[in-house]
């Protein structure tokens, strides 16, 4: 009998780290079913020739803050754009359940401050069919999406529902609140949840400004939650920390792990001021794995940079007070007496951002651009200043001007750090934040950065090879969170591919889109060269369109290897 469909003459990346080879790939159902030499797959009813292109496993996000969007859209873009095919949501502790139908607008105040997602869109968008965390799992069940969902319970969440307002305000949970959330955790992993988070960070606040619930969380709640965890033996344990106090917050943050013998992950960035405390949560990590914990460091591809325009969160000429008056009033902002005033008003402010860590956005977009690129430095050449250029760099395309502030992983002027983290042998790729910060970056689109910037076009340092930057997004991303199923290309294994023309890759700037609910306004990014992406055996988008085939589903809890499948 024919196989449904036959990848032939691809190079494949199977996604264990093992180098690449040629050959062919056949699917039946939702399944793989042969990965052979060139000519060794009996015949399909489809064939795809993929002669110089990469055959991938589909790309595993860990990473990302759908839990919205999923509710109401069957189109999980950006991420969907860019070969992945499952997103986890419901990381740093933010989350829409459980709640209680009076806390509705108190868990869209955080999700709004701490992930920049409108406030509006959220109120027109969900529906909040749901109150705990199984009725909300149900509730993502009924859509079809183009990707898979998994969906992790949220501390901030769990913690209003049990704590009321004493959450929200951060005061102790007593013992029975700490075993009431450990038992809610243990029935969201039994439901279908696939973890736990948390945030323990101070740069996560509500859009009132407040500290988010779960900042100065005790240890012994903490480890009390991830026991709740143990005690079904399900689900993996997500946690952002500022590691401040560091030898106190490595031993709360890593006694969750201790205390239930779950998968634990770390967010690891190189924060500017801390240069080099990343390295030292890289060897807590080491260390806890040689104690025979299995505790993994999320680090991102690139850095986690802020994108700056007249209708981005943030305006690079927005220190002007007549700049806010006039808003987006391009007429207005093209008068030389206005364009005056405004420079003036710049020049008389400490800038929003110092001038030599800020650069335009090109096309495509270079995610690690040297000092000399600076505006400062570009000023200095051309005996303009800082403010002028930026005021007419966010002007240029009728305003739709962008600039790029690379932020954490660029303390030193380059992606060396970042390099490091993406070598390690305990990191994965993760902190994509797909569906977040949608006024101010738009970093869904890392898997084609580690394609593109890492394996291909990287001239500032060592590149990475091509099956290391594969399995950093497939294989081990989709093992860390449990989903064992998924992320190689072997016989049993899930359906879910991505056919890439690796030499005409490439990434195209964000752009500022109004899809979402009330016309809330995001970045989006598309690239170029995804040729074909499958989930569970379908095709989903050719050539960068969606084909209209919806495949994807809830995917509850930890799933196994199919019996006799390869990882």
């Amino acid at each position: 009998m024919p196989h449904d469909i036959v990848i032939r003459r691809g190079t494949v990346v199977d996604g264990t780290g093992r180098s690449p080879r040629a050959a062919d790939v056949a699917i039946d159902g939702d399944r793989i079913t042969a990965v052979a030499e060139p000519g060794e797959v009996g015949t399909a009813r489809r064939t795809i020739d993929a002669d110089g292109a990469i055959v991938t496993p589909g790309f595993v996000d860990v990473h990302t803050h759908y839990d919205g969007q999923a509710t109401w859209d069957d189109r999980l873009v950006p991420s969907a754009w860019h070969g992945v095919t499952t997103v986890v949501m419901g990381n740093c502790g933010v989350g829409f359940a459980p709640v209680r139908p009076s806390d509705h607008e108190v868990l869209v105040e955080l999700m709004e401050g701490v992930e920049d997602i409108p406030g509006t869109a959220l109120h027109e968008g969900l529906q909040w069919d749901w109150e705990s965390f199984p009725e909300f799992l149900d509730a993502l069940d009924r859509r079809a999406r183009d990707v898979d969902v998994a969906a992790q319970l949220p501390h901030g969440a769990l913690r209003l529902y049990v704590m009321g307002q004493r959450g929200a305000h951060r005061e102790a949970a007593t013992d029975d609140e700490v075993a009431e959330m450990a038992r809610l955790a243990g029935e969201a992993a039994e439901a279908g949840a696939l973890g736990f988070t948390t945030s323990r960070t101070r740069n996560h606040r509500t859009s009132r400004g407040d500290w988010t619930p779960t900042l100065t969380a005790a240890a012994s709640e903490l480890a009390g939650i991830a026991r709740g965890l143990g005690a079904v033996g399900k689900g993996v344990l997500q946690v952002v920390s500022d590691f401040a106090d560091f030898d106190d917050e490595v031993g709360t943050v890593i006694g969750m792990a201790d205390a239930s013998a779950r998968p634990l992950s770390i967010s690891v960035t190189q924060v500017g001021s801390r240069a080099g405390t990343w390295r030292s949560v890289l060897d807590a990590i080491a260390e806890a794995n040689r104690r025979g914990l299995k505790v993994t460091a999320q680090v991102a591809a690139r850095p986690v940079g802020v994108l700056l325009g007249l209708q981005a969160t943030i305006s690079p000429i927005g220190g002007s007070i007549t700049a806010r008056s006039i808003g987006f009033d391009l007429e207005a902002l093209r008068r030389d007496d206005v364009r005056a005033t405004i420079l003036a008003e710049l020049r008389e402010r400490p800038p929003l951002f110092p001038w030599d860590r800020v650069f335009r956005l090109s096309d495509p977009p270079e995610y690690e651009p040297a000092p000399d690129a600076s505006l400062a430095a570009e000023a200095a050449r051309t005996g303009t200043t800082p403010e002028a250029l930026a005021y007419d760099l966010a002007l240029a395309d009728d305003g739709r001007g962008l600039l790029y502030v690379p932020f954490l992983n660029y303390a030193d002027g380059d992606l060396e750090a970042a390099r490091e983290m993406l070598v390690h042998p305990h990191a994965v790729l993760g902190l994509a934040d797909g569906g977040a910060h949608v006024g101010t970056i738009c970093d869904a689109s890392f898997p084609t950065t580690m394609l593109t910037h890492w394996v291909r076009d990287r001239t500032r340092g060592e590149r990475l090879p091509l099956e290391h930057a594969v399995a950093m997004q497939t294989s081990r991303t989709a093992r860390m969170v449990g989903l064992l199923d998924r992320g190689v290309l072997a016989p049993g294994m899930r359906a879910d591919m991505n056919v890439i023309d690796l030499e005409g890759l490439r990434l195209r700037p964000p752009v500022l889109t109004h899809d979402l609910p009330a016309g809330g306004k995001r970045f989006v990014q598309q690239a170029d060269g995804y040729l074909h992406t499958f989930v569970a055996g379908t095709e989903t988008y050719a050539s960068g369109a969606p084909t209209g085939a919806l495949p994807g589903r809830l995917v509850r809890g930890s799933q196994a290897a199919p019996q006799g499948a390869s990882r």
